[in-house]
């Protein structure tokens, strides 16, 4: 197979989410397993709403998560292209004016539909006469510009769903410019995927109807249609629509709230495949298990809840090296390797340390019950003179089972309640040197 050459085609608009990225990663993965190319488009032919920041967002993102583009272009730097393309369909006869507005359409819908017969466009507009169209442009009218579709069946094999097919005499023929000369996404889509040879299209599935209209024109211009690859969907835990939580979901969000990398594109790579959900090491290894023929057609369910645990796997792993900025910015007394290494399997983020950096080196509320009370007193005039070490824990709590008669959760509990304020935690052997005696003492006694 000739090495695929992919796109990303995303749209400055907005910031990059887990819907977006899992395009964009399926595009990276299956092209650089073939040892082919990845290209950044930026679709900003929309010029009012698209901006330099959401773009530098959108790079500064697939940076972050180690998806490198090979090269990358801007749509808007190619209107010219676009109109030459427009106009060569305008001479084929397959690009004409329409002049009905968005009420008149919208009530030839409905008619449609009263009728039983498919809301299809009637193509009224082919109609028209120089001398209409003047009329209406007399009127203020402005003209919007649809594809003429040939009405035959256009078939392809899609690389995800298999042979698919669809009767262009049963759909619109597709708006390519709107009334006032803008762009929407198709013409430029297929004029660029044309000039950049582009070989696979990998999308979402909700492009499926589009395919059709889009072989066709590029055919029309002169190009072979790309193979394709239409993926579903991702949907929250529950099976439910997924796009109002994506704003939370932003790489950037995910980043601030110490999401890695690596967390975020194992459980893309491997939502809705048959492979198992597990953290990959590198991007590498997830290039050499892509396959999509391990694609399935259910909607891809998205459960924050494993993408925490997936973190949490590679947060504990995390050498210290590797934390030290973030725990000098979160609590510098915190920022040594021996705390690091007692909480870090306590974690699912770097920032969830912080507790414990209060614990270990901040003040916190003691938690002694009343039925406890004498037992922390005596626990107090029993600790271990001197500086904590690893091994004052074991030493201490045998004093004091031998002393109280107390053994199992019934010692261990309110020690841990009185020196963390918390029932559960890591491991009190390697946390109480951390604490010191001095702290230790004072929580003991309340203060």
């Amino acid at each position: 197979m000739t090495a695929p050459v992919v796109r990303f085609a995303p749209s400055p608009t907005g910031k990059l989410h887990v819907g977006n990225v899992r395009t964009a990663l399926i595009n990276w993965l299956f092209a650089k397993g073939q040892g082919g190319k990845f290209i950044l488009r930026v679709d900003d032919t929309d010029t009012e709403r698209s901006t330099q920041d959401y773009e530098d967002q959108i790079k500064a993102d697939l940076t972050w998560l180690g998806l490198v583009f090979d090269d990358t272009f801007n749509q808007s730097a190619r209107f010219e292209k676009y109109d030459a393309a427009a106009d060569r369909l305008r001479g084929m006869g397959l690009l004409y004016a329409c002049y009905e507005t968005a009420d008149e359409l919208d009530r030839k819908r409905k008619i449609a539909l009263s009728r039983g017969r498919p809301p299809v466009y009637d193509r009224s507009a082919l109609s028209l006469t120089d001398e209409d169209k003047a009329k209406l442009e007399a009127e203020g009218r402005k003209a919007h510009w649809r594809f003429k579709l040939s009405g035959n069946r256009v078939e392809w094999t899609d690389l995800v769903r298999g042979p698919q097919g669809i009767d262009t005499s049963s759909v619109s023929d597709p708006v390519l410019i709107r009334e006032d000369g803008s762009y929407l996404y198709t013409l430029p889509s297929v004029v660029d995927d044309i000039d950049a040879k582009i070989t696979h299209v990998v999308r979402g599935e909700d492009h499926v109807t589009n395919s059709g209209a889009q072989i066709e024109i590029f055919k029309a211009l002169g190009g072979e249609a790309p193979d394709m690859a239409h993926t579903p969907l991702l949907v929250d835990a529950e099976g439910g629509a997924f796009s109002k939580r994506l704003g939370s979901l932003s790489m950037d969000t995910l980043e601030q709230r110490g999401i890695l990398p690596m967390a975020i594109l194992s459980l893309l790579a491997k939502l809705g495949t048959s492979d198992n959900i597990e953290v990959r090491e590198d991007l590498a290894t997830l290039a050499s298990e892509f396959d999509f023929g391990k694609i399935g057609r259910a909607p891809a369910k998205f459960d924050e809840k494993d993408l925490l645990s997936l973190n949490a796997v590679l947060v504990h792993d995390l050498p210290f090296d590797a934390v030290r900025e973030d725990l000098e910015k979160i609590s510098p007394d915190a920022a040594n390797e021996p705390f690091w290494l007692a909480v870090r399997e306590n974690c699912e983020t770097v920032h969830d340390v912080k507790p414990f950096a209060d614990i270990a080196y901040g003040r916190i509320e003691p938690i002694i019950d009343d039925e406890d009370a004498d037992f922390i007193a005596e626990a107090k005039t029993l600790l271990p003179n001197g500086e904590l070490t690893g091994e004052s824990w074991k030493a201490w709590t045998g004093d004091l089972k031998q002393a109280t008669g107390r053994k199992g959760k019934s010692l261990f509990m309110p020690l841990r309640k009185a020196l963390t304020g918390q029932e559960h935690g890591p491991d009190m052997s390697v946390l109480f040197p951390l604490i010191g005696r001095e702290a230790a003492a004072r929580r003991l006694s309340r203060d």
